[in-house]
């Protein structure tokens, strides 16, 4: 059976995003139901004990795409395929990993580099906003200069 596809939403436009709206929600209920089911200690030896065997005998209605993306650790893959990324973040614990080695892993950058990088405030607005360019084109028609006649009195 073929993955339903989600429909298209503007903040689809957004690079590198993605948001856990409903859609996603539904499309990743058993990935995230695999992720929560970590939080058991009993799991996490199960799972690390044998991957693929855990993931097939408990969660066997995972799509295919979605079981690679977790045997492979493709965390950004999982967020595409509804994975939410605070339970996505079970996983990573459960390699001994913190969160910031998840976000460089995400962001293509060291762990150092991920923390320096939001130590300075985090990415740049600009090429960050939109893919199409939609929100810079929409934001330039909106836009008006302030002239001194509409300027505001304080």
């Amino acid at each position: 059976m073929a993955a339903k596809t989600i429909a298209e939403k503007d903040y689809d436009d957004i690079p590198g995003t993605y948001v856990f709206d409903a859609d996603r929600s539904r499309r990743g209920f058993h990935l995230n139901m695999f992720c929560m089911s970590l939080l058991k200690a009993e799991n996490r030896k199960a799972f690390k004990d044998n991957e693929a065997k855990y993931l097939d005998e408990r969660f066997s209605l995972l799509t295919p795409e979605q079981r690679e993306a977790i045997l492979k650790r493709q965390y950004n893959r999982m967020l595409e395929l509804g994975g939410n990324i605070y339970f996505t973040a079970k996983l990573g614990a459960t390699d001994g990993h913190p969160f910031q080695h998840l976000a460089a892993l995400m962001t293509g950058s060291t762990q150092q580099d991920y923390a320096d990088l939001m130590l300075r405030g985090g990415r740049p607005v600009e090429g960050n906003r939109s893919k199409s360019g939609k929100a810079d084109k929409l934001k330039a028609a909106t836009s008006k200069p302030v002239s001194k006649g509409n300027k505001r009195r304080g």
